[in-house]
């Protein structure tokens, strides 16, 4: 046989088979979303007998209200306490639901029928939820599949990590809000400045304030960019033709949310709207603390009033009795300065103006959602009466940059940690949640409320799947001793959260059980009302002040050092990002 039969030809070399390309058209999926789609939507039905907080009665009660009285009478009623308190648009959403909410059970909307949980109530309210929540899985799908950087797979990785996001599960699909509906409004917005439409971003940032007055806080960076990038584009001539564009684009939405109420009431109608939207007499601090730089102060304050009590020192009844002991009201501090409005708004705009002047002077799409989520981090930080729920406004938008540099992967690894573990608290009844888990449910019920194996399972299910993949496609520079002893404080503030959880659901009942107050102060003897108070011996009257802080300080304990542990994760990031932000 010649050498030449014997021969063999060598194989053609392996070329990988080419991933599918994303459908063209924003509103055909393929299959890999319809199957996404499919098992989130499945594992929210899951979710229908979960705890309900009062926000569920909250917008049962505006179902009845937009449908039982006349548009002008919508944001004066008081027949319940959870009186409408959203923009216009929002108001107009509720009344188009309370439509096919009177067709499924017409007492859902009967004004009068106040705490109604029916079982037609309960699945009518969570399947708008999940249904209105397509306007942000769709946003996440055509941001997937036109982003350029990350790749296609590493940007359907991080689409898919919000759709599933913890937060979101636990803050809309068992506490109940329309968050996800509300978000995806923003990302749209996102991806039309993304895609220089801007036009299309002004207005759906206009609709989106018209929708919930939260996002005010992210206006002074789309002002800017559209300003910068539309009318005085760098290099070139102000317009004041497009500055008159957008204004009447603005002014047009304004006009469809707030006109109908004006002709239906007169212009009265806006100043009691705006008195729902802005209720400035609530605290510095919501009943329970969203983690932010108020938690630390307040926790600090509370530590100082405690210690000083016990040792003979008169503190205000009104100081001990504020909400800075985790109750609704005005914040009144016993030894620090107390903060006003003023003092917030002052901090969050002078730190959010820090931002603007890099924005203004680079107003790339890149910077423009950087600052996007740093004005809504500093916002959460900074701003008066921050309720835990709002970090979902910068947790979102933050995940679209995650993969950009190390420096986002890790802020945002530490932000999305704290962040989720911030809102578990949120969860605190076992209403009927074991259904979804019965393979634990036995030991879990014995030990934890129900929903406390679901909120851990899901979120570390979540980090398992997501950081991984996103880690490897992120580039880490060579350390150095500092970024070494960085890196190694962040992990241990991460492995930190073990010990909280174990602390908040098994030590403190042993370390504090229930027991008379007065027993529990530390250094404190009860003399005569004559005696003369040296620090350990006191008269009546300070006694009773050092049985209240004690009580109320341990009672609250838990949630204090969950609040001011997320805090000191979340103020992190803040630095870290707006370090990376001012210094590229």
């Amino acid at each position: 046989m010649s050498s030449t039969t014997s021969r063999r030809s060598k194989p053609p070399p392996y070329e990988p088979p080419e991933p599918p390309k994303p459908p063209a058209r924003w509103w055909q999926l393929d299959r890999a979303e319809r199957d996404l789609l499919a098992l989130s939507t499945a594992s929210k039905l899951l979710l229908f007998p979960a705890y309900r907080s009062t926000d569920f009665e909250v917008h049962r009660n505006w179902l009845a209200v937009t449908h039982s009285l006349p548009l002008s009478r919508w944001y004066y009623d008081t027949t319940s306490e959870w009186t409408l308190d959203y923009p216009p648009f929002f108001a107009f959403f509720e009344r188009f639901l309370s439509s096919f909410a009177y067709i499924v059970d017409p007492d859902i909307v009967r004004l009068d029928n106040l705490g109604y949980t029916g079982g037609a109530v309960v699945a009518f309210q969570r399947t708008t939820v999940i249904l209105s929540e397509l306007v942000l899985a769709l946003a996440l799908f055509r941001w997937a599949r036109t982003s350029q950087k990350p790749d296609y797979p590493t940007a359907s990785v991080i689409a898919a990590s919000v759709l599933f996001h913890p937060g979101l599960l636990i803050v809309d699909h068992i506490h109940f809000q329309y968050n996800g509906f509300l978000l995806g409004i923003l990302l749209w917005s996102l991806i039309a400045a993304r895609d220089n439409n801007l036009y299309a971003c002004a207005a759906l940032f206009a609709t989106l304030l018209n929708f919930k007055h939260i996002f005010v806080y992210l206006a002074l960076p789309y002002f800017v960019f559209l300003l910068r990038r539309h009318c005085y584009p760098p290099g070139g001539k102000f317009q004041i033709d497009r500055v008159v564009e957008l204004g009447i684009i603005v002014a047009s939405i304004c006009t469809l949310s707030f006109g109908p109420c004006v002709v239906a009431g007169g212009f009265s109608q806006l100043r009691q709207i705006f008195s729902r939207l802005f209720p400035f007499q609530r605290g510095l601090n919501h009943a329970y603390w969203a983690g932010n730089v108020w938690a630390i102060v307040s926790a600090v304050d509370r530590v100082l009033v405690k210690y000083l009590v016990a040792r003979g020192w008169p503190i205000s009844t009104e100081a001990l009795t504020s909400s800075s002991r985790g109750l609704i009201g005005s914040t009144t501090f016993g030894v620090l300065p107390n903060i006003t409005p003023r003092h917030t708004f002052a901090l969050t705009f002078g730190f959010t103006s820090v931002f603007l002047v890099k924005l203004w002077f680079d107003p790339s799409y890149k910077r423009f959602l950087n600052s996007v989520v740093l004005a809504a981090m500093t916002s959460f930080l900074w701003g008066w009466h921050v309720h835990e729920k709002a970090v979902l406004l910068f947790l979102v938008p933050l995940s679209l940059t995650a993969t950009d540099d190390d420096n986002h992967y890790r802020a945002f690894l530490i932000a999305t940690t704290a962040g989720i573990y911030g809102l578990f608290p949120l969860l605190i009844k076992p209403a009927g949640t074991t259904l979804l888990l019965p393979c634990i449910a036995g030991l879990a019920h014995a030990l934890w409320p129900a929903e406390t194996p679901i909120k851990i399972l899901v979120t570390l299910l979540w980090s398992a799947f997501v950081l991984p993949q996103l880690r490897k496609v992120v580039y880490r520079p060579l350390p150095n001793l500092f970024t070494m002893l960085i890196d190694k404080a962040e992990t241990l503030y991460l492995y930190g959260f073990v010990f909280v959880q174990i602390y908040t659901t098994f030590l403190h009942s042993f370390l504090f059980p229930s027991a008379p107050a007065a027993s529990s102060v530390p250094g404190v003897i009860i003399c005569s009302a004559s005696a003369v108070a040296n620090g350990t011996c006191v008269d009546p009257a300070v006694a009773q002040q050092a049985m209240e802080v004690s009580e109320a300080s341990m009672e609250f304990l838990p949630l204090m050092l969950t609040s001011v542990y997320c805090a000191v994760g979340i103020v992190w990031s803040w630095l870290r990002l707006s370090w990376g932000f001012l210094t590229s």
